[in-house]
């Protein structure tokens, strides 16, 4: 089994959807799925084009009520491209009868191969191979060379090419009640006598996007096929049609050439002039795909992770998350101001927004190429005055960052949601779930953990940092029958519990995660203060207006947050937990095929999942998964309480029976905490996170875009979690825990401007400094236990019993 292709045999029309955003190629600033060329949206098939960053905003009325929703924009399509006998219709695998139909993803070249043979409703039978690539290394520059061949007639054909705006944002069906089309048309025509050009700008936002296409038919020779051509322009679309004389058994060989631009790219005139000049200088197909090949092939090296065992399967669909990763965020991502959309750039669901689902995404890329973590993290810091100004609307000081994040940062959670089983529409109070600015914190601080980069602290890490503790501190409020600090009103990570089930206004009592991490992110408020230079301080410490009374508060409320227990030392999720009703799981499993989503389930039947003791995804025990034992058990004894010896274990078993996973990412966080307690089921519930999108666990949600959290996090967990890699305290912590299936791991990661070798299995574990990086600065490694301090060249090597 080749560990880099992913393939699929056999045209399966109600599959097309999830295979399109699994086939989908990207490049950090532009994405297209893997529709076929000839494919036009509709309930099954999907061509969207997503362009880093582009959103839109629509206001709709919903029940009497105006709702605006904001969406990542569906980009005109530049993939139609087809092919048919004069006078008769398309080819389609839709239409025709499918002789044969495969699928090939080159994961380690980014290319996307199609071979289909089809017969007309005429006898008439046509071959088509087709190969398309999202240029690496030309960002603007997509194309597809289609390769037909008449396999029993010959005459007169026509090929058409075109450029589609007149698509719509119609990838989610539960979002067509809403606004959908998001484009105005701006100007259409043909550039010469091979190449077109559409501009469309965005109907409220006003982002010009242009594409310009080439489109020329060679012989299996190389050479131009003569042809003649016409060029129709209409509104939002324009085609290329040209006739040309077949032959039975000859190959025609179409190669379309695509340039796309917007008015939010630097270094340019116009994007029309963009796009035009690009397609105008353009070399062909092969000569741009070998620049291409040759930036994937850079980019692996820095990126691929080996496994051996018995894990063929496994480390092909691992390949696969890491290529999705790398086709979301890449080097031409540095050059934008765009965040990770929670479903990448490979479809509509959640309308492209920005969630915490960084958190498990920065780690891989902050430990491979940082500067795109930091790239990533500029995003944020852009937005600082946006969340200030969000926390000053709701009466709290600092910043508050958005649950949902898009264009500006404003909140884009909507106040209303689609419960597709009962078609209410019910409110969404999921924008109080303000541990998305601890996770920014995290992300932050685990940044500066791996490169100490001072600039970047300075001039916006460290300011992010401060103003979120402030805003934690004015979100606390003290309890002086407890003499302890409590935080109400919020909902934490399991979207389940908006509220209690006897009071109106939504909101929770001191949720444990949301608690506990603003301890961990007022500590860190004071850990920066001690980093930056005096000088910076000073300047941060006068512009904020931050005074030795404030510092003394945010140290008290560290030390004074309230954490509510029951059942003697389990941790409540929130307060009131212990009060809720135990629901009947096994009576719910016999009446549906599945109950991930029990919140629909239960509003359906009149029912609210306020009143049970049960949960969407990890939430309380999410702090076993982004905090290391000892680092819990410092805010514990900060905080005055004991942390037991067993409290992992008890927690986890506890929350677990009470868990649906009706999110991708639960499972891959159950996985990660396993490890520490049942290397067995760890790897198990691994297996089955890594199955959420390549079988669509979620029953349709794939196709809507692929869960870039999950990704991320299932190949994090393969470093950082069996890897036992931690970065803290200004020493790369090693303490493996591999699987008994996996029985060895290697990778490399970049660790304060090293580059590090590392190897594991069973019995052996090697560490390795390269001596290129042009940095001659030790590094400080604890392997298991065992501290040393290695120079650029030198090799540790450590034999397990």
């Amino acid at each position: 089994m080749n560990e880099f292709l992913w393939s699929y045999s056999g045209f399966v029309a109600e599959h097309e959807g999830q295979r399109e955003a699994l086939c989908t190629l990207g490049n950090g600033y532009v994405a297209t799925r893997g529709a076929l060329a000839e494919a036009e949206a509709d309930d099954r098939h999907y061509p969207g084009t997503y362009l880093a960053g582009v959103f839109n905003r629509i206001t709709t009325n919903v029940e009497g009520r105006e709702v605006t929703n904001e969406s990542l924009v569906n980009a005109p399509n530049w993939l139609p491209l087809r092919f048919r006998a004069l006078g008769g219709s398309w080819f389609s695998a839709e239409a025709d009868t499918v002789e044969s139909h495969d699928l090939e993803l080159d994961l380690r070249r980014a290319v996307l191969t199609r071979k289909s043979r089809l017969r007309d409703s005429d006898g008439r039978t046509l071959s088509i191979t087709e190969r398309r690539f999202v240029s690496l290394s030309d960002p603007h520059l997509l194309a597809i060379e289609s390769t037909f061949v008449p396999l029993d007639f010959s005459g007169p054909v026509q090929i058409e090419s075109a450029l589609d705006g007149t698509v719509q944002n119609t990838g989610v069906a539960r979002y067509n009640d809403l606004g959908t089309d998001h484009l105005e048309h701006v100007q259409s025509h043909a550039l010469d006598d091979d190449s077109m050009l559409l501009e469309v700008r965005t109907n409220d936002s006003g982002v010009a996007i242009a594409e310009g296409a080439r489109t020329r038919v060679f012989d299996s020779r190389g050479e131009r096929l003569p042809a003649t051509a016409t060029c129709e322009a209409t509104e939002r679309h324009v085609r290329m049609l040209m006739e040309i004389e077949a032959g039975e058994g000859r190959e025609m060989i179409v190669e379309k050439v695509v340039s796309i631009y917007c008015s939010r790219d630097q270094g340019i005139y116009s994007p029309a002039v963009a796009a035009t000049h690009a397609i105008s200088v353009a070399e062909g197909f092969e000569e741009l795909l070998q620049r291409h090949v040759r930036s994937w092939s850079n980019v692996w090296d820095r990126s691929r992770i080996t496994l051996k065992g018995d894990v063929g399967h496994t480390a092909r669909v691992l390949n696969l998350h890491i290529f999705h990763l790398l086709a979301t965020v890449s080097k031409n991502t540095t050059e934008i101001d765009a965040g990770v959309p929670a479903r990448g750039l490979h479809g509509e669901a959640y309308r492209g927004h920005i969630f915490w689902d960084e958190l498990f995404i920065f780690p891989f890329l902050t430990l491979r190429v940082p500067e795109l973590t930091r790239a990533l993290l500029r995003y944020r810091a852009r937005r600082l005055g946006r969340a200030r100004e969000a926390a000053a609307a709701e009466g709290h000081e600092g910043a508050m960052f958005p649950w949902q994040s898009g264009s500006d940062g404003s909140e884009e959670t909507q106040e209303l949601h689609l419960n597709p089983k009962s078609g209410h529409w019910i409110p969404d109070a999921s924008r109080l779930q303000r541990h998305i600015n601890a996770a920014v914190v995290l992300n932050v601080w685990r940044y500066w953990q791996s490169t100490t980069d001072l600039e970047f602290m300075r001039f916006w890490g460290a300011r992010m940092v401060l103003e979120i503790a402030r805003f934690w501190a004015s979100l606390a409020t003290y309890n002086h029958a407890l003499d302890r600090y409590e935080i109400k009103g919020v909902m934490g990570p399991d979207e389940f519990h908006e509220g209690y089930p006897d009071r109106d206004e939504p909101g929770l009592d001191n949720n444990a995660y949301t608690n506990v991490m603003a301890v961990w992110c007022l500590c860190r408020a004071f850990d920066v203060l001690e980093i930056l230079p005096s000088t910076r301080r000073a300047e941060l410490i006068e512009t904020l207006g931050i005074s030795d009374d404030e510092l003394d508060r945010w140290g008290d409320i560290s030390r004074k947050m309230r954490l509510c227990f029951h059942d003697d030392g389990i941790l409540s999720q929130f307060e009131g937990y212990a009060d809720l009703k135990e629901l009947d799981w096994d009576s719910y499993r016999s009446r549906y095929d599945s109950i991930a989503r029990l919140d629909r389930i239960l509003e359906a039947e009149g029912d609210t999942p306020n009143a049970y003791k049960l949960a969407k995804q990890a939430d309380t025990v999410m702090l076993f998964y982004v905090l290391s034992t000892d680092e819990l058990g410092e805010i514990w004894e900060r905080l005055g309480y004991e942390l037991e010896p067993d409290a992992l274990a008890r927690n986890i078993n506890y929350y677990e029976e009470r868990t649906s996973h009706g999110s991708t990412l639960s499972m891959m966080v159950h996985a990660w905490l396993h490890s520490r307690l049942d290397r067995e089921k760890s790897w198990s519930l691994f297996r089955s996170a890594l199955e959420s999108d390549i079988n669509d666990v979620q029953g349709g949600t794939t196709r809507e875009g692929i869960h870039m959290g999950a990704m991320a996090g299932t190949v994090d967990l393969i470093q950082r979690c069996y890897g036992g890699i931690e970065t803290r305290r200004d020493v790369l912590y090693i303490n493996p825990r591999l699987p008994e299936e996996l029985h060895e791991l290697a990778f490399g990661i970049n660790y304060r401007r090293q580059n590090i070798r590392l190897e594991f299995s069973h019995d052996h574990i090697l560490v390795r400094l390269s001596d290129d990086t042009g940095h001659e600065v030790p590094v400080a490694i604890d392997v298991l236990g065992e501290f040393v301090v290695l120079e650029p060249g030198d090799t540790f090597e450590m034999r397990l019993d």
